[in-house]
């Protein structure tokens, strides 16, 4: 069984780095997911007692028809691997608004803003992500609402430039 489109999860199947910051998915995990539209995914890895979830998405490699997934140093030290581990891994369909979970400062924010979440509402899926990866980044809550209050100025004065949104 591939995958049941009516859990919408893969089977869980066991996966090592294929380099730095890759994992090659298998075709037969990737394909149900592709097939149905949805190159964004949840993941859920684990290994020895660690377990993180977050959201990817499945490329396909030009030149070798592989699906690949981005897997950064980030994850890679939350779930405690080197690059020869192996570890458990399982897609799930992802039902989130934006591919990425809202922190609930930057919907505090907009939720005071209507004007600017109209704004971010218009930008690329790509954009409205890379807002809301920024802000997850920073650790301080404080810290967080100050920079979606600025990154809401920005916006409302025609900024959409992730990279000066937050300036």
């Amino acid at each position: 069984r591939q995958m049941c489109i009516r859990d919408r999860n893969s089977n869980v199947f066991s996966i090592g780095l294929l380099d730095q910051y890759h994992l090659q998915i298998p075709s037969e995990i990737a394909e149900p997911f592709i097939a149905n539209k949805q190159s964004r995914v949840k993941v859920k890895a684990t290994f020895n007692s660690n377990s993180i979830e977050f959201y990817a998405a499945l490329k396909k490699d030009k030149n070798t028809d592989d699906y690949k997934m981005m897997f950064g140093k980030r994850l890679q030290k939350s779930l405690g691997v080197l690059q020869n581990d192996y570890f458990q891994m399982q897609l799930s369909e992802d039902t989130s608004k934006y591919g990425v979970d809202m922190p609930e400062e930057l919907d505090a924010v907009f939720q005071t803003d209507h004007e600017a979440f109209t704004i971010f509402e218009s930008l690329t899926p790509g954009k409205q992500r890379s807002i809301i990866y920024t802000i997850i980044r920073i650790k301080n809550t404080q810290t967080r609402i100050d920079k979606a209050l600025i990154m809401c100025a920005n916006l409302k004065r025609g900024e959409t430039n992730p990279m000066k949104l937050f300036k």
